[in-house]
């Protein structure tokens, strides 16, 4: 039998501007699970995250550069899942770098979830 344990400890938090308190809300709501995992996040999600009290690494905001260093991590097998807040009803000027880091999961096998109820789920099945 294969080992389908997550080859890193490290989860990635992402959401956009319209999703970043939902965010904040699920992981307060899921504290117990995400004490496993280092966390590490976009800027401005980072932002959030640390005024509510949590540690996390920042990147560059998504905008800037960092879905590209988010989708570096996936691409070299740093992290175990990704959850994506989108918002799929806002226009997002930086488009091509949200489908670069959801086509890099798919690449490389990293569990996405991008609505709450699939964050959930992803993290029970970690």
């Amino acid at each position: 039998m294969s080992d389908t344990s997550p080859k890193s400890k490290t989860l990635a938090l992402i959401a956009h501007d319209g999703k970043k308190a939902d965010l904040v809300g699920f992981v307060k709501d899921n504290v117990k699970l995400l004490q496993q995992f280092d966390l590490v996040a976009t800027g401005t999600t980072g932002t959030y995250l640390e005024k509510a009290g949590f540690k996390v690494h920042k990147v560059q905001s998504g905008p800037n550069g960092g879905d590209a260093q988010i989708g570096a991590m996936i691409a070299e097998q740093k992290l175990a899942a990704v959850i994506f807040l989108r918002d799929p009803l806002g226009i997002h000027p930086h488009e091509p770098d949200i489908f670069m880091l959801l086509r890099l999961c798919d690449v490389h096998d990293i569990p996405l979830a991008t609505n709450l109820a699939s964050a959930k789920i992803l993290l029970i099945g970690l």
